[in-house]
């Protein structure tokens, strides 16, 4: 008995190694034909290609372009200035020595030119803080682009480990599909030699169909999850490929140093406190508003005119010119004291809004520690749970075989097999998108 035992199981584990052999050669036919696509590589195409972060590079680019002393008003501004006139005149003059002077169709030609420089020498102080807030708004472009970048890493990762686990959730299919048809042929066998009923061979081949759609269901979950991948690289939706086939679960958490880290890394919190100091630098330009302002006037003037219908028929000046202007603001309506007490109240909400990021994601940090944590524990309990499962499900189809058990044990086993085996792989997944969000919380994607 023992050596039929042991011819049995070397023979049972022979052929489900070739089953297993026949599958894996098919689906590694088919993988060879497409490129594996790695997380690395597809988070170099998201980089190159992603619209959003195209949009964001602008953006930072922009602010840089608006960070200059002439859009703070700390340089001159220098004009060319010209103008041409021309008209036609009746002209009669009677003067009080009793002459008269007359003209008919008389003509004046004027024509003017010059250069003219102005430079505010002192406003307050106001062009300072300017050029001050420009530097804080070009800093907020380059940190929203950074924000823009995690994001889309982040996204790539989550999309592109769902395809994993799609793909891994295929394997379990097929590999219950294995496990189906040797139920079948072992109650085929049975059935023909009379030893079961009839109704539990159709069971088992229902039970086989069930599997063989959830493949072909689970086929198109992989297809629409690669096409949101695609979409997420903004290529091609159509461009098929293959991902690796496992998840790497080794990261390991220093909830400490995440702590610690988090006020001066997480790229929101650092976004809020530049809203602030933005609206603290807007009320100081409007308070600036009440100061004195002084412009220093340069110029070079050349003008001419030809008129035919005066006694002076041909005029020409020519040279420099220079001096300042001087404007006190004594009353504008109350339009300083209302753009500053707006200000101050913006101010007060930015403030609010800084205290509220950084509350919400410290909760983010610790909840997505916390869900890093049970997802750990959760997977290591399920692997074991899943060793189980399967040396269960194996015990369950030789005593079918042996006929010691009935046909109702080993499905009971095999979904017990194929739901822990689903488990695993969530477990699995969601570990991978707690330490993806982590990294991102602290800028280090």
């Amino acid at each position: 008995m023992d050596m039929l035992t042991f011819n049995f199981n070397t023979l049972f584990k022979s052929h489900r190694s070739l089953l297993w052999f026949v599958v894996f050669a098919l689906r590694s036919g088919i993988a060879a034909t497409q490129p594996v696509l790695t997380p690395e590589e597809a988070v170099s195409l998201a980089l190159e290609n992603s619209f959003g972060i195209m949009v964001a590079r602008n953006n930072a680019e922009i602010a840089e372009i608006n960070n200059t002393l002439g859009a703070a008003g700390m340089m001159p501004t220098i004009n060319a200035n010209g103008a041409a006139g021309f008209s036609q005149s009746n002209v009669h003059l009677e003067l009080s020595n009793r002459d008269t002077i007359t003209s008919t169709h008389g003509q004046t030609m004027s024509k003017s030119t010059g250069v003219a420089l102005s430079w505010v020498l002192f406003d307050g102080g106001r062009m300072f803080v300017t050029k001050s807030k420009l530097n804080e708004i070009e800093a907020l472009g380059e940190l929203n682009f950074k924000d823009t970048v995690q994001q889309t890493v982040y996204s790539v990762m989550a999309a592109y480990y769902n395809i994993v686990s799609q793909k891994q959730q295929l394997a379990s299919i097929n590999e219950a599909i294995i496990f189906n048809r040797e139920q079948v042929n072992i109650l085929q066998t049975s059935f023909n030699a009379g030893l079961v009923a009839k109704t539990s061979l159709l069971q088992a081949k229902i039970d086989l169909n069930v599997y063989l759609e959830n493949a072909i269901n689970q086929e198109y979950v992989i297809l629409a999850a690669k096409r949101v991948l695609n979409q997420i690289l903004a290529r091609d939706t159509d461009v098929d490929y293959e991902v690796i086939d496992s998840i790497s679960v080794n990261y390991i958490p220093d909830r400490d140093e995440l702590l610690r880290k988090l006020n001066t890394s997480n790229l929101n919190i650092i976004k809020a406190q530049k809203q602030l100091d933005i609206a603290r630098l807007s009320m100081r330009e409007y308070a600036a508003s009440r100061f004195p302002r002084i412009n220093f006037t340069a110029g070079y003037n050349l003008s001419q005119i030809d008129n035919t219908a005066s006694n002076i028929l041909f005029n020409r000046s020519y040279g420099p010119s220079m001096g300042a202007t001087f404007s006190f603001p004594i009353y504008q309506a109350g339009n300083i004291n209302r753009q500053v007490s707006t200000a101050r109240l913006q101010i007060e909400s930015a403030s609010y809004i800084f205290e509220n990021v950084k509350l919400r994601v410290s909760t983010q940090v610790q909840n997505a520690l916390t869900q890093f944590e049970n997802q750990q524990q959760l997977l290591n309990i399920e692997m074991e749970n899943e060793a189980l499962a399967r040396e269960n499900i194996e015990i369950a189809i030789q005593r079918l075989r042996h006929g010691q058990s009935n046909s109702l044990e080993v499905r009971q086993a095999q979904e017990s097999y194929v739901n822990s085996h689903t488990r695993r792989i969530t477990f699995a997944y969601n570990l991978k998108i707690a330490e993806t969000r982590l990294k991102q919380l602290v800028a280090e994607l």
